[in-house]
């Protein structure tokens, strides 16, 4: 940890309480929290009170999840002053997603594995770290890493829920222990990287495992207990076993006539994942659904019925759990598409009348607006240029006009949007200034065939029904035209009109999630290994630093000490990115800055190194594609559809590496590293094959990459 002015203190302390200050003027701050202010249901409905307007009290800010401050002591004229003012380093090479809060001048900060830490907000001194201790296993059983994308605040605790399904709650002072409760049975292939929510006293929290063969769910527990109050099911069970006795039942007589075949053996899917938010005045919780497991709706549901709730957004009852509405955004899904993607709600000006609205730019490339509370669409527009998926949307009945040959076949074609994400989990904001929403776009097709058969189920690997090798000469055209295509762009949308206001084009996918402030400011990391802030009116580039880092996290603003800070945490998370190219990154790093400070560095950037040669490959086309069929199924969620890009680029492995190789794959002598073994689903062939494909990958791109 690094700091500005001062030493590091080293003993546990409470909060450092502040002074008042008054907004005299455009270019000052809102008062500075008061030292009574605490997380609670009379302080998130008055977020931008004077005496809450500083703070960061939960994942989204407010309930609604704007992620728009207020403050405006940091504006488009004086940002230009931005500087370094300090930092911690999070000593991991994985992604860090979490975005932190801030309460009272105390930062709380999330890292990999959900190791939590309290931070004086001013100077970065550590006021205290609290470890769950989950277990390195779970970087490989989760489907993308020991990753957390934040916690939770309420009346004097923080809220972990962690990777392994616990939910932990500290005392906000001093990070002791308060309670525990398990929400999932760990032998189920189920986790958690989604932050909890704290909706009136109720912590609220899904988790993932669809693409592994779970049936999701999501639960409501008391905030001071851990008890459970609710619990909603996404898709239907086994009709055998009658209702679950859940809040979910009604729902269930709803959602079960739309499945058909035996798609409970495989869990149906739908995993909450990541989205959630509230209305208090409605007294409604919005759960954004996931995808089917399998993938494949020809398997998973014989090719029959829209499969209710998968990629949905779903309201219940925040007391009960008790089912209110739905809109389901993919029917059929069959194309690994989820609406856990980030809701907010907003009040628009829309036909001449203000309309409470609910808004979302899920993974299908659509930009939904709909009442929030009845769940009646009122407009919803591409917000691509490429959609292979559906032409546009059937206002008079609320579904996609699926394009020809949407649906998977076993003969491989192009998907875009794909599983990849038009828009995936980064955070979005919106300013009531502008009347603008923000969030990363990209355009990334990915190459789809459904098996000629079911495929056996594998517990904790990807069992998605996918083809991964068939037809290799078409899939290398069409691998071509994908990379082609590939484009990433922050973009600013007006949900008004459902038109495009600007965008900032990059080159490449990969930029994280936006914070939008009253000083006209949007901050976002961007793939340049940067943080830039834009003006949020018209998208002009108003400051810039290179962190050598890639902050794929959502970005806060926190008053302390009667200054305004801008807080991010910047951790490459591994998205694969087809025209990356080589690259490498420092550690990951919480980084915290304010206006006028100066003299905090960050270590230079490691010394680039040169791509290793490949080993010649000697393996017929069979064992290729055998190792392609593999690696699609156990790997390419860490490490990149095709084998590029991911957590790490495993084409360039240098030759000490690929001597142990096996080792590594299935004894996982890089478990200190988060690479588990696969002994338990892969053989040693099975490796080997894998690493034939790697190689083969190598030396098709190898002289693409810069080298004779």
């Amino acid at each position: 940890m690094r700091e500005q002015g001062g030493e590091r203190t080293l003993a546990l302390r409470g909060p450092l309480w502040a002074t008042a200050i008054l907004a005299l003027a455009s270019c000052q701050s809102l008062p500075e929290p008061s030292a009574s202010a605490v997380v609670n249901g009379a302080a998130m409905r008055a977020v931008d009170a004077p005496a809450n307007a500083g703070n960061w009290m939960s994942y989204g800010r407010d309930w609604g999840e704007q992620r728009y401050s207020p403050l405006r002591q940091i504006n488009e004229g004086n940002v230009s002053q931005l500087g370094l003012a300090w930092f911690d380093d999070l000593e991991t090479m994985r992604g860090v997603q979490a975005t932190p809060l801030a309460v009272d001048g105390v930062l709380y900060n999330a890292s990999v594995y959900n190791v939590v830490t309290a931070y004086d907000g001013a100077t970065g001194a550590k006021l205290w770290t609290y470890d769950p201790e989950v277990g390195a296993e779970w970087a490989r059983l989760a489907c993308c890493g020991p990753t957390s994308r934040g916690i939770a605040a309420w009346e004097g605790k923080i809220i972990i829920a962690a990777l392994d399904g616990r939910l932990i709650a500290v005392d906000a002072k001093t990070g002791e222990h308060l309670w525990t409760t398990q929400t999932f049975d760990r032998a189920e292939a189920y986790s958690i990287t989604g932050a909890p929510r704290v909706f009136d006293g109720k912590v609220v929290i899904g988790n993932g495992g669809a693409d592994y063969g779970t049936r999701g769910f999501v639960a409501a527990y008391d905030v001071n207990t851990g008890e459970p109050l609710w619990k909603f099911y996404i898709v239907p069970g086994n009709p055998a076993d009658g209702p679950d006795g859940e809040a979910s039942d009604s729902a269930m007589d709803i959602a079960r006539p739309t499945w058909f075949g035996k798609f409970w053996e495989i869990g149906g899917g739908g995993a909450a994942w990541d989205s959630m938010i509230y209305d208090p005045a409605l007294n409604l919780v919005y759960i954004g659904t996931g995808n089917g497991s399998p993938h494949m709706w020809h398997f998973r549901s014989e090719g029959k019925g829209d499969n209710l709730f998968l990629c949905s957004i779903v309201a219940v009852d925040a007391d009960t759990g008790e089912y209110k509405w739905h809109y389901q955004m993919v029917p059929e899904e069959d194309w690994d598409f989820t609406c856990t993607q980030p809701m907010m709600t907003a009040d628009l000006r829309i036909g001449g009348r203000t309309r409470q609205v609910i808004m979302q730019a899920p993974k299908n490339g659509f930009f939904y607006v709909l009442d929030r509370a009845t769940g009646e669409l009122l407009s919803a527009e591409s917000y691509v240029s490429v959609n292979t998926w559906a032409s546009r949307i059937d206002m008079a009945t609320g579904r996609p006009v699926l394009m020809p040959g949407a649906h998977n076949g076993t003969t491989p074609h192009i998907m875009s949007p794909s599983w990849l994400a038009a828009h995936s989990w980064h955070p979005m904001a919106y300013s009531p200034q502008t009347g603008l929403v923000y969030f990363p776009a990209q355009e990334q097709g990915a190459i789809y065939a459904r098996a000629e058969e079911k495929p056996a189920w594998v517990h904790h690997r990807s069992n998605s029904g996918q083809a991964r090798g068939n037809m290799p000469e078409l899939r290398s055209q069409l691998q071509e035209q994908i990379n082609a295509a590939e484009k990433g762009y922050l973009l600013a949308w007006n949900p008004v009109t459902q038109s495009e206001a600007w965008r900032v084009p990059y080159r490449v996918p990969g930029s994280g999630g936006v914070l939008a402030t009253a000083g006209n400011l949007l901050v976002q990391g961007t793939i340049d290994k940067t943080l830039a802030i834009y003006a949020a009116d018209d998208g002009r580039k108003l400051w810039e630093m290179a962190i050598d880092q890639v902050p794929v996290a959502g970005a806060i603003t926190y008053m302390a000490g009667g200054e305004q800070y801008i807080a991010i945490n910047a951790g490459w998370g591994g998205s694969p990115v087809y025209n990356l190219g080589p690259f490498s990154t420092s550690s990951a790093k919480l980084l915290v800055f304010k206006l006028g400070a100066s003299g905090v560095t960050l270590p230079p950037p490691a010394p680039a190194v040169a791509l290793p040669r490949p080993p010649w490959l000697t393996a017929t086309e069979a064992e290729v594609a055998r190792g392609r069929a593999l690696y699609g199924e156990s790997c390419n969620r860490c490490h990149g559809e095709n084998a590029i890009g991911g957590v790490k680029d495993l084409r360039w492995m240098t030759a000490e590496t690929r001597a142990k190789f096996n080792d590594i794959v299935l004894r996982g002598i890089y478990a200190d590293r988060g690479m588990l073994g696969f002994d338990d689903v892969l053989s040693e062939q099975d490796a080997s094959d894998i690493h034939t494909f790697l190689i083969a990958r190598a030396n098709e791109d190898y002289a693409d990459a810069g080298h004779p």
